[in-house]
């Protein structure tokens, strides 16, 4: 039926939304869980900036200015450097497809739900994947077992034959920082490439990207660099790159097909043309949080993290809780696991923070459900005060948490 008004004119017949025409109201709370991080009013303010056109000169620069502060925090000078207009997620996605085809090989080194999403992701592309060491169906090994050793990696390469091994250098469902030595060598060895998740650890722990010759790398902006999600730096070494040209098809998105970004980000030697509408004030927001990281100092940053992990790991011994990550050197510095303890139901805990102390810590995720609560102290999150805050928070909890007596 054609609903039409007094004027002849169409009627609009769905109700306008009540809770629309109510300002916004965002709480304020500390994000002290697996991220976001809280954003610092000097990348709040750049974000707030008024638009510019996506191709305009000015906003050009910004885009370079962004890339360069991508190959200082990977420690790269690798030409195709770029931001995804998305989270790392979708920078997950975008190296995946951009480097496999159907038929592919890929070895995929699970240690968390990242390895699992990223042989998740390359079975929808048609990939034959070779999983990583896990433990048995329906169980989650001890944190020892989620570190794959040295020898695991010549093993695998040797009776798989992959072209691409994706591994997480960060974990964040884990709170378990994978080591990289040796392993790009090790890769390249096999005629293999290596491509790191370093979502929840750029910036909190040391990746160098040239020096462990690691040939794809992605991040996220919301995690150490305190920017809002939506934009995900990405970086591919030579090798990378031309095993892209050698594709026999295009990569199955258009919209993160690395030839077209590297054309749109200024990575190769052709005028820059049109690919997609960039969030442009993501890229603001970006902009700055690496400037900040550019201004503290690498070496500065992960001293910070390594630090307030440090004092955050004391306290919550004090507090009678037992840490998941036994070892300290795989102990990942930005995101802190602890076993939930005996007796409380961890929804309980987490709840308790966000309502009396305007805190937020989380639950475990995928297979680390219901076995630990996850502590993030990243980027501007990353202090001494917080430590203290997070402790104190936590002590009111157990003395006031309902517990079990079985």
């Amino acid at each position: 039926m054609d609903l039409r008004g007094t004027a002849g004119h169409p009627m609009a017949t769905i109700p306008l939304p009540q809770a629309l025409l109510r300002p916004l109201a965002v709480p304020q709370r500390l994000l002290l869980g697996p991220g976001p991080s809280n954003v610092p009013p000097r990348i709040l303010a750049a974000g707030s900036q008024q638009l510019l056109g996506h191709m305009h000169p000015e906003m050009l620069q910004v885009m370079d200015e962004i890339k360069a502060g991508i190959q200082y925090a990977f420690q790269t000078r690798n030409r195709l450097t770029l931001a995804v207009s998305g989270t790392g997620h979708c920078a997950m996605e975008a190296a995946l497809l951009n480097l496999l085809e159907r038929g592919d090989t890929v070895l995929v080194a699970i240690n968390g739900i990242w390895g699992q999403r990223a042989a998740d992701i390359a079975g929808r592309l048609g990939t034959l994947r070779a999983p990583g060491c896990r433990g048995a169906a329906g169980t989650w090994p001890a944190p020892e077992v989620l570190i794959h050793p040295p020898a695991f990696f010549p093993q695998g390469l040797a009776r798989h034959k992959p072209s691409v091994l994706f591994i997480t250098h960060g974990e964040s469902s884990t709170g378990v920082l994978q080591p990289l030595e040796g392993l790009g060598e090790l890769c390249h060895r096999h005629g293999c490439l290596l491509l790191v998740d370093a979502v929840a650890s750029l910036g909190g722990a040391p990746i160098l990207m040239d020096q462990q010759e690691i040939d794809v790398l992605y991040s996220g902006s919301q995690k150490v660099l305190s920017a809002p999600p939506g934009s995900a730096p990405i970086s591919f070494s030579e090798r990378a790159r031309e095993k892209m040209l050698r594709r026999k098809t295009k990569p199955p998105s258009f919209y993160l097909d690395m030839g077209c970004l590297a054309n749109y980000w200024g990575c190769d030697d052709k005028p820059r043309m049109y690919h997609h509408t960039a969030p442009i004030n993501s890229f603001f927001s970006l902009r700055e949080g690496l400037a900040m990281l550019a201004e503290m100092g690498l070496e500065s940053s992960w001293e910070r993290h390594r630090a307030n992990c440090t004092l955050l790991c004391q306290g919550l011994r004090e507090l009678g809780l037992e840490l998941f990550v036994k070892e300290e050197a795989v102990r990942l510095p930005t995101i802190t696991t602890v076993r939930v303890p005996k007796g409380y139901a961890w929804q309980e805990i987490t709840a308790f923070l966000m309502k009396e102390h305007g805190l937020e810590i989380a639950g475990g995720l995928g297979p680390s459900v219901g076995k630990v609560l996850r502590i993030g102290l990243m980027g501007y999150n990353s202090t001494k005060d917080n430590v203290d805050r997070v402790l104190g928070a936590l002590r009111d909890a157990l003395q006031r948490c309902r517990r079990s007596r079985l």
